[in-house]
């Protein structure tokens, strides 16, 4: 009885504390608490909910025939727009809070908003090596039903609560895409509702234009209600090399050599200062030698990049084989490096065994509960970019990075990008090697202004034909925006299909000025 009542007291004292102080200082001087006691068991409760309804649904081959009448009540809600006369734009009525973008843009408010509830794998096809989905379901999902299977994407983007519609509308990316591209590169067929209320399928031979124009147009050509993606088969494990690298120069051109190595089925790279990365190089395999396994995806595991930069601190090459799906969410647990921010004794040993198997928590808990405090500190303190340049000019990126904003580590990524004739495509008809370079945290430069510090970035990037993912905050002007961005096909395409009244522009979607 007596640790009941040291524990009673315990809670009293804590609630008469938040009382004293207030829930605004809590939140924002203490987050991890608030994190730890309300958001990381609510985490788990969101997981385990959606993890049992999508394998019941599935089990249960119930998803194709409520998919069939799940279009067509959106058919019916665009159609009673229209009738209603189209007075406001549309969106989708998914809630800003819900999504991995760290922006919760006001044109929810203002919009009509269309219900699309559509979280459901509805086939995997292995005779023609393609699964179907749903937009709203997510990198998890797929990886834990695929690979019980026995298959996998080509190009499976990081976080498990990425979708594929933002995947499709945005844009993916993951450490395979130097031999496959971007996520929308191994997608096959999209299925959309148009600002009509028709359904169309667009394919490389069907509506060809419409499915060059789909991705990064960030649900404003039409919604999204199924896409059919590519598999292959997998594999047990990733036999995973880490190699220490110093000197960027040095960086530079090993990160170059293994990116063009097409025997490497993942490439990629952490760079923990100017002068010091690891690189890492991987292969499928179905075989382990068994003293190398780690299974870093178990919760009391070091987290990922912190085990990586044991490799740098230790001036080793070494090898290690890992579980395929543990190695495709390595950095979900952490969010990347984003949660020692959060939970700065997040990959401390004792929290790690104790409540490591409840981390990370939702993204989008995480902005539900942020407040207006937080948000303007993260704005003005906090820098989430991915900018994709051309890898011939990696060195001169990574150099910018550095006098910009100097946030440290940076993730390097690097992927494919074939021609073609869409938002994205390279300069020339030849397809060339980008490179993705990831900046999240806390900037170390004293002269930083988060407006000021991005459009130098910008800017670097459109002088290098190089692009911004539209996740992120986007500080370009409208003129700039479609400099760095070919709208030819966009712009023409949303006229033919009378895009103009039905849904925002891509600029107006994304652009600071939207968000507030």
């Amino acid at each position: 009885m007596d640790p009941l009542l040291y524990l009673g007291g315990l809670v009293v004292l804590f609630l008469l504390w938040i009382k004293v102080k207030g829930l605004d200082y809590v939140i924002v001087h203490q987050r991890w608490i608030f994190v730890c006691l309300f958001l990381l068991p609510l985490s788990v409760i969101f997981d385990v909910y959606y993890y049992l309804r999508a394998w019941i649904i599935f089990k249960m081959c119930s998803a194709p025939k409520q998919h069939d009448q799940r279009v067509r009540d959106i058919q019916r809600q665009v159609r009673e727009w229209r009738k209603e006369g189209g007075g406001t734009q549309m969106c989708t009525g998914r809630p800003g809070w819900l999504t991995v973008s760290l922006r919760v843009g006001k044109y929810k408010k203002t919009n009509k908003n269309i219900q699309i509830n559509m979280m459901d794998i509805l086939e995997v096809d292995t005779q023609r090596q393609v699964v179907r989905v749903e937009p709203l379901v997510n990198m998890g999902q797929i990886t834990a039903l695929l690979n019980s299977l026995g298959w996998t994407l080509p190009v499976l983007p990081e976080l498990d609560d990425l979708t594929v519609g933002g995947l499709v509308m945005g844009t993916g990316i993951e450490s395979s895409s130097h031999i496959y591209g971007l996520f929308q590169h191994i997608c096959v067929a999209f299925e959309l509702v148009l600002a009509d209320g028709s359904l169309v399928r667009c394919t490389e031979e069907e509506n060809s234009d419409l499915f060059h124009a789909v991705p990064w147009s960030c649900g404003t050509l039409g919604f999204l209600v199924a896409a059919e993606i590519k598999i292959v088969p997998a594999r047990s494990w990733v036999r995973l090399q880490y190699e220490p690298v110093r000197g960027l120069e040095n960086i530079c051109r090993r990160f170059t050599e293994v990116s063009n190595d097409k025997r490497n089925t993942f490439v990629e790279g952490l760079q923990y200062s100017l002068d010091e990365a690891v690189i890492m190089t991987g292969t499928m395999t179905d075989t382990a030698e068994p003293k190398k396994i780690n299974r870093i995806g178990l919760h009391y595991k070091p987290w990922f990049f912190k085990h990586v930069e044991s490799y740098l601190n230790s001036n080793q090459t070494a090898v290690e084989y890992i579980p395929l799906r543990h190695y495709y969410h390595r950095h979900t647990r952490s969010i990347f490096w984003e949660l020692q921010d959060i939970i700065p004794f997040g990959n401390h040993p004792v929290f790690r065994w104790i409540f490591g198997w409840m981390v990370p928590p939702k993204i989008s808990l995480l902005k539900l509960t942020q407040g207006e405090t937080i948000r303007q500190l993260y704005e003005q303190h906090h820098v989430v970019q991915d900018m994709l340049v051309p890898l011939k000019h990696i060195q001169a990126a990574i150099t910018r990075f550095h006098h910009d904003i100097h946030v440290y580590p940076l993730w390097l990524c690097p992927f494919m990008l074939p021609p073609g004739r869409g938002m994205v495509h390279p300069k020339g008809e030849e397809a060339e090697l980008y490179v993705d370079i990831g900046a999240y945290g806390e900037p170390r430069v004293k002269h930083f202004q988060a407006k000021a510090s991005c459009r130098q970035l910008e800017q670097f990037v459109r002088e290098v034909h190089g692009f911004q993912m539209l996740y992120a905050d986007v500080y370009m002007e409208r003129s700039e925006f479609w400099e760095m961005f070919d709208g030819t096909l966009y712009h023409r395409l949303r006229k033919e299909l009378g895009c103009q009244d039905a849904f925002p522009e891509v600029y107006d979607k994304i652009c600071k000025a939207a968000r507030h």
